[in-house]
């Protein structure tokens, strides 16, 4: 039997992250093979990674990238358990690595999953060995990327990283010179959180299901069906105001439009700025938290 020693359980923690005493039984499992140890850890990390899945993951943090030149950027929103990890720098590097590599990532999760990470292993195995060092379920939920011809990219960060904006400015200005507008545009998005960029984009079922709920809310108030049709358009028109990001009112000055701002920013560098595309990640949005009784959950912990 391998001579197991304080020093090998020292190099294998420090390696893997793992417990002293999980190091210290696969070094007596592989004989003192440092190296067979790792993969008999990451094996059982896998494990442990399969058993915490079934927890509802709804924390995390939300991160931005962007290429050099700022042609091209993407935004990625990994989930944790707890804010107490998102905000671990393990977890935060992690996630700004994930955004980094999906400036070129395909758009299919499974292909990025597989994507090589460093030396690691794929995305797949880092994110299987961090669930087995940090003891929580993590989910790489949803990432975009960005890299239209002639468009300049911009983003924002909000509360920590709970919030990531991307705006897309397509205009012959350099990074630099639209900055911040683009900013300014970002953190609109944050606060205001329109849905389109334009009525050019508006999703046609979407305004149907919301003309049908403000004809029945019309009913209800007692106006006459022949009156309605007189009065959707005016409707139509006061809600595409609210949800489309150029003709919100400008957070920063509520004398302008968004649209307003742009054109003034525009007219002061000369040249042209048109948004051409956004997109808002909110961390946790859509995903059903599971509220647990503390208590009952102390007495499961304890056994009782």
């Amino acid at each position: 039997m391998a001579n197991i020693t304080a020093g090998m359980v020292k190099e294998l923690r420090e390696m893997t992250g793992a417990g002293m005493m999980d190091c210290k039984k696969v070094l007596v499992e592989a004989e003192g093979d440092i190296k067979k140890a790792v993969e008999l850890l990451r094996e059982k990390g896998l494990a442990m990674a399969a058993k915490k899945a079934g927890r509802v993951a709804a924390e995390g943090l939300v991160k931005v990238a962007f290429s050099a030149d700022s042609k091209k950027a993407a935004i990625v929103e990994v989930n944790s358990e707890t804010d107490f990890v998102a905000k671990n720098d393990e977890f935060i590097d992690f996630v700004g690595t994930l955004a980094e590599m999906a400036l070129d990532a395909d758009d299919s999760m499974d292909k990025f999953m597989a994507t090589p990470y460093g030396n690691e292993g794929t995305v797949t195995d880092v994110l299987n060995a961090k669930i087995a060092k940090i003891g929580e379920n993590m989910n790489i939920r949803r990432f975009q990327n960005f890299s239209a011809p002639g468009c300049v990219y911009v983003g924002y960060i909000h509360g920590a990283g709970k919030i990531g904006v991307i705006v897309g400015l397509e205009t012959e200005a350099t990074a630099d010179e639209v900055q911040q507008a683009g900013k300014d545009i970002s953190m609109q998005v944050a606060s205001m959180n329109p849905k389109f960029v334009d009525e050019t984009g508006v999703d046609a079922d979407w305004l149907e299901e919301e003309k049908k709920i403000a004809s029945h809310l019309l009913l209800n108030e007692g106006k006459k069906p022949e009156l309605i049709e007189k009065i959707m358009p005016g409707k139509v028109k006061a809600l595409l105001k609210d949800v489309c990001l150029v003709d919100q009112k400008f957070v920063k000055d509520s004398d302008l439009t968004v649209k307003q701002y742009v054109d003034g920013v525009a007219k002061e560098i000369g040249k042209s700025i048109k948004i051409a595309s956004m997109v808002r990640f909110e961390v946790g949005e859509g995903i059903e938290k599971k509220e647990e009784d503390f208590a009952a959950e102390v007495a499961k912990q304890m056994g009782n």
